[in-house]
């Protein structure tokens, strides 16, 4: 869901040059149990994940060496220069029934087209007097926790779709946890990255420390910390979750639901995203300094290359961990790698 009405007067005062963003859908790429940010090497990692961008994206990458515009040969998002690479995890359906599980599809979001994937926001909500500075190559991050039992709405959240609308992202119609109301059109989860950096480290050891928000960990405003003070895109995630197909009166409320992200998180406190950039040479750059001028705004950026969705939709990449980890309209008999359900 596209929430236009934001930019008309709650972008936290900013002038109207600087309200432009860009929103462009990504496709999946794969889904699979890999992760080379936080399990380098590592196959398979502990948990599901669903990846968009490059097709470059390996089982470790290392920084500053691993160059995935070089590498890769096509991207699954609108922007064709944008080879980095975004991933969350998997939700899953878990049968009241029988306890088996159904990995949920996802949908395109409002006015896009893709095929699985995501949305993806930059937005400039960090920049004073219109300077933002874009993310150089090796640079990488993680908004969000899976080991998290506490609710974190303004940068993690849930929205019921059909079921009550909000307003702005992870406002306070949106919940840190999965609802637990039936929802017609689907539930959207939402991931808020910071918005400032140290200007020193691409990377840090839990991946978070050389980056921070701007606005107590929600969407951010000009007001950078003295620790981390220059201004970079607020990256933002949104996951459109096919969960109308699941409509029975007897799996919701009283405080269940019957949906359980990949790594066992059946409240939703622990969904988390990574971002690792690959967008080729100054592309990005030259995208934030063009957002002010109107020429930059959303999926049309008129110093981008744009693809069509056919192409991104055929960008593809064979597992590298080859496993089922629920092909559509399957049941597997235990989330894989064997994550136990927990509850915050």
């Amino acid at each position: 869901m596209f929430w236009n009405a934001l930019a008309a007067g709650a972008l936290l005062g900013q002038s109207v040059s600087a309200q432009n963003m860009l929103r462009f859908a990504c496709s999946q790429l794969t889904i699979e149990r890999a992760d080379p940010l936080v399990t380098p090497g590592q196959a398979p990692a502990p948990h599901t994940h669903q990846i968009i961008g490059g097709n470059s994206f390996n089982l470790t990458m290392e920084p500053g060496v691993y160059d995935p515009p070089a590498k890769s040969t096509c991207t699954t998002c609108t922007y064709s220069e944008d080879f980095s690479n975004y991933w969350t995890a998997s939700l899953y359906f878990r049968s009241p029934e029988n306890g088996t599980f159904q990995r949920v599809p996802q949908f395109a979001n409002v006015g896009l087209q893709q095929d699985g994937g995501m949305t993806v926001y930059y937005m400039p909500y960090s920049a004073v007097n219109n300077k933002m500075t874009a993310f150089k190559p090796g640079f990488r991050m993680i908004a969000g926790d899976p080991m998290s039992k506490k609710n974190n709405r303004v940068s993690i959240c849930h929205r019921c779709l059909g079921n009550g609308e909000g307003f702005a992202p992870c406002d306070a119609k949106d919940t840190g946890e999965l609802p637990n109301k039936y929802c017609p059109k689907g539930i959207r989860a939402t991931i808020i990255f910071p918005s400032c950096w140290d200007g020193k480290n691409l990377d840090s050891p839990d991946h978070k420390s050389h980056v921070a928000y701007s606005n107590s960990g929600g969407l951010g405003s000009p007001k950078c910390p003295s620790t981390h003070p220059v201004s970079i895109p607020q990256v933002m995630y949104e996951i459109m979750w096919d969960t109308g197909r699941y409509k029975n009166d007897a799996w919701y409320g009283n405080g269940k639901q019957p949906f359980v992200y990949s790594f066992g998180d059946a409240t939703g406190y622990g969904q988390h995203g990574d971002y690792l950039f690959g967008w080729k040479d100054d592309s990005l750059q030259k995208a934030m300094d063009a957002l002010p001028t109107g020429r930059c705004a959303n999926a049309n950026c008129s110093v981008l290359k744009i693809q069509s969705a056919k192409d991104s939709m055929a960008c593809k990449k064979k597992q590298q961990v080859v496993e089922d980890v629920g092909k559509d309209g399957s049941w597997i008999k235990e989330l894989p790698g064997g994550a136990a359900v927990t509850y915050a």
